[in-house]
């Protein structure tokens, strides 16, 4: 019962993180953790009470577990064929690959150490498991936070759209950055049927070294070419990151005044990341996405998940030794009371 009512309280925590509406990494690690106590809380209930129920579940899971693992990395290497072939070689496009190749070759690896043998070989395998066990959990916490942030209201009068930039082909705005802008055009037009004043756009970007002019200029006459009034366009052309984007939009968005929230639109796998960078640089604000080809999305959601791991590695060092030290206590209350 303890497992249960731990996960009883997890989604306690998680009603109150989702209330304050805003863009959290907590919020998926509390849904997820609360799912898999209660998960694990049922299986202890069954263990205790008819053993050999338990021991099907268990053998159902262990089976199913590898098969789905199998169809994952299929999925991803064929989805890492495709954007080599439709986007060209480069290292985010090869996360997927990379990926699906590393699920498959993860069993190999665990028989190679314990076949080793001796009790360094059982404790490099321990290792090797614990860290992907955790990076799998994080990246599923990530994606789960990534949606609950998208399924968040967005907000129909804002006084400013901030458009995020990724790049131009050959100084023309490409079909990624033309969905992003499609869809703050949408929102300016919703803005405008809601009444009251149109809000501003701030289409933000600056000049690449491989870019004949700014993403901001590009984006802004793309704008206008959507039936923007000019006087409605401020673009931004300095930054060179998302950080920039959001400190260099603020300063144009505060000078606009007026009252409403500021919208923020970019791709849908870049949302979260987006918010969570928005919370300092540009309070208030709300970010939404646009849909991207759907080849497209794993690399994608790969990279923004590898970028935020990279961000805050020390802490989820920390956190995976906390999960480390979560199993063996699970386990413990499991199978060995």
């Amino acid at each position: 019962m303890l497992l249960l009512a731990f996960a009883a309280l997890l989604l306690v925590v998680f009603a109150v993180a989702r209330a304050r509406q805003r863009a959290q990494l907590r919020e998926g690690t509390l849904l997820v953790a609360a799912v898999v106590f209660a998960a694990l809380g049922v299986l202890q209930l069954l263990v205790q009470s008819d053993p050999d129920a338990a021991a099907a579940t268990v053998s159902v899971v262990a089976v199913a577990v590898p098969v789905l693992v199998l169809v994952l990395a299929v999925f991803l290497i064929t989805n890492g064929i495709t954007m080599l072939r439709l986007e060209g070689r480069s290292l985010a496009n090869l996360l997927s690959l990379i990926a699906g190749v590393a699920l498959l070759v993860f069993p190999f690896l665990l028989l190679a150490l314990l076949a080793w043998g001796g009790l360094g070989g059982f404790l490099v395998a321990a290792v090797v498991v614990l860290v992907a066990g955790y990076a799998a959990a994080a990246f599923v916490a990530f994606l789960v936070s990534s949606l609950l942030y998208a399924a968040l209201p967005v907000p129909r009068r804002p006084r400013a759209i901030v458009v995020l930039g990724s790049g131009l082909v050959r100084g023309e705005v490409p079909p990624l950055l033309r969905g992003r802008l499609d869809r703050a055009v949408a929102a300016w037009r919703r803005a405008g049927r809601a009444g009251g004043e149109a809000p501003v756009l701030v289409p933000s970007g600056g000049q690449g070294p491989d870019e004949p002019r700014p993403e901001g200029e590009a984006m802004a006459v793309y704008l206008r070419e959507q039936g923007v009034p000019d006087r409605l366009i401020r673009p931004e052309t300095r930054s060179l990151n998302t950080r920039e984007n959001l400190e260099f939009s603020h300063t144009i968005v505060e000078g606009i005044g007026g009252s409403g929230p500021t919208l923020i639109v970019t791709s849908d796998y870049h949302v979260l990341r987006a918010g969570l960078l928005a919370r300092r640089r540009l309070p208030g604000a709300r970010v939404v996405g646009a849909r991207t080809a759907a080849y497209f999305v794993p690399s994608a959601f790969l990279r923004e998940y590898v970028a935020l791991l990279a961000r805050q590695r020390w802490m989820h060092v920390v956190f995976a030794l906390v999960f480390g030290a979560t199993l063996v206590s699970v386990y413990a209350a499991i199978f060995l009371v």
